[in-house]
């Protein structure tokens, strides 16, 4: 296990790009492969990137609130009370890494951004306790908890095909509850499978390593400290009431919401509850805005990159070469492979379409109508394109930017050591979707 990571470490550490220089190849490499695999020709692909370009504006704001949201609750003193306690039980880098695993499932179980941020945060407490802790491999552990996301709470497709009135309500022909789909026997296996595996496996990697010395140091954190002399208007900044107000008024209008049987987890709702959350949690406006700004300071790849993705999403939809790679998978399948295939077309289709949202956009009609063709399980094919994306986001590090951020680390640093849990958590999710058929 020991060669295999260093091998795939290194290779990622010497040849893994820049996430924006990766955004742009692929960018070209749609261009390119839409005229030459479709009637679209060299201007029609360019006014299809340009005009998608911001198709996803709507979407990358909810995802910087997510962040930003999700970071100004995790950097609240209660929560961070509660990762330093947990930091202060960790005795051996082994114990770190197995540690942070657990942390991460959990949390992106329950909220992918929430999850995201957290495990980042806890990383950087685990390491103030054990320096001489692999931080690489902690970070990198951290994001394989990423993998249980969409299968989680906060999952995109599960939650949008619940929903009355999506985009694929007529194709499918009835709204299928989360029961069938987040609460299913396949996604409840895979999911904790993984949440079996991936600490035990990442564990057993840090043990090949012992002996090897890792040292990484984080900035100490700055102590905010009400100054001695301030003006009245400074004294409003520092008045925990006026936080602690709002934060109960955006709280209590979300509980009104479930109260009267309208609250559903969805991103606008989810975004409303991390920001009075952490509004309600902090001590005071200012300690409030000073957690803001260094969370916006960290979103900069986020807001430049995902235009990039919406103008390629916009050239596979238009040009019509999404839905020829997804047929091509599903004219040779069976009603007994057809979730496998369905699983890897979607898993290859991630890569280029990172945005759980829009690849069902992009996937939906093509896997609706040949479900309903072959007679199979509408939602196990919804299931198989939830874990195609969350399978490939190991090697595909568009949302390992936040975490990335947080532990100031670039995507190279970590993804050989994700190349191992894409193969172990492949072999599982490819086994659960032949048992489950």
């Amino acid at each position: 296990m020991k060669a295999v990571a260093n091998f795939f470490d290194k290779l990622m550490r010497k040849y893994t790009p820049d996430p924006f220089i990766f955004a742009l190849f692929l960018t070209f490499l749609t261009l390119i492969a839409g005229i030459v695999y479709t009637p679209a020709s060299l201007p029609d692909m360019l006014f299809y990137w340009g005009d998608g370009f911001w198709s996803l504006s709507t979407f990358t704001m909810q995802m910087v609130m997510i962040f930003v949201g999700g970071y100004i609750l995790a950097s609240t003193a209660p929560i961070q009370k509660v990762l330093q306690a947990i930091a202060k039980r960790v005795k051996t880098p082994s114990q770190a890494v197995f540690a942070v695993t657990v942390v991460s499932c959990s949390a992106c179980w329950l909220n992918w951004g929430f999850g995201l941020v957290i495990g980042g945060l806890f990383c950087r407490e685990v390491i103030r306790v054990l320096p001489r802790a692999n931080f690489r491999l902690m970070v990198a552990s951290s994001y394989s908890g990423f993998l249980v996301w969409h299968g989680g709470l906060s999952g995109t497709i599960p939650l949008m095909v619940a929903t009355e009135g999506n985009f694929a309500q007529a194709r499918i022909g009835h709204l299928i509850p989360i029961w069938d789909t987040i609460f299913s026997p396949l996604n409840i296996t895979i999911v904790v499978s993984l949440m079996i595996v991936l600490p035990i496996l990442n564990w057993y990697i840090s043990k090949t390593e012992e002996g090897e010395v890792h040292l990484y140091t984080v900035a100490p954190e700055s102590k905010v400290e009400e100054p001695k002399e301030i003006s009245p208007a400074e004294k409003l900044e520092y008045f925990s009431l006026i936080s602690r107000t709002a934060g109960t008024m955006g709280l209590a209008y979300l509980g009104f919401k479930i109260y009267q049987g309208k609250f559903s987890l969805e991103l606008n709702n989810i975004c409303l509850f991390l920001l009075f959350a952490s509004l309600f949690l902090h001590k005071n406006i200012y300690t409030f805005n000073k957690s803001v700004g260094e969370a916006v300071t960290k979103v900069g790849p986020i807001i430049l990159q995902f235009p990039f993705y919406a103008g390629m999403m916009g050239m596979l939809e238009r040009s019509g070469l999404a839905n020829m790679l997804a047929t091509c998978f599903e004219k040779i399948s069976t009603k007994d492979t057809f979730n496998l295939l369905t699983f890897y077309s979607a898993a290859f289709l991630n890569l280029f379409i990172p945005s759980g949202g829009g690849k069902w956009v992009v996937e939906s009609p093509v896997v609706i109508q040949a479900a309903h063709e072959l007679g199979t399980s509408l939602p196990m094919a919804c299931m198989a394109v939830v874990w195609g994306d969350s399978w490939t986001n190991m090697i595909q590090p568009f949302f390992a930017l936040p975490l990335l951020a947080i532990a100031g680390l670039k995507a190279r640093d970590i993804m050989g050591y994700c190349i191992i849990s894409l193969i172990v958590s492949g072999i599982i999710i490819s086994t659960s979707f032949m048992i489950f058929r």
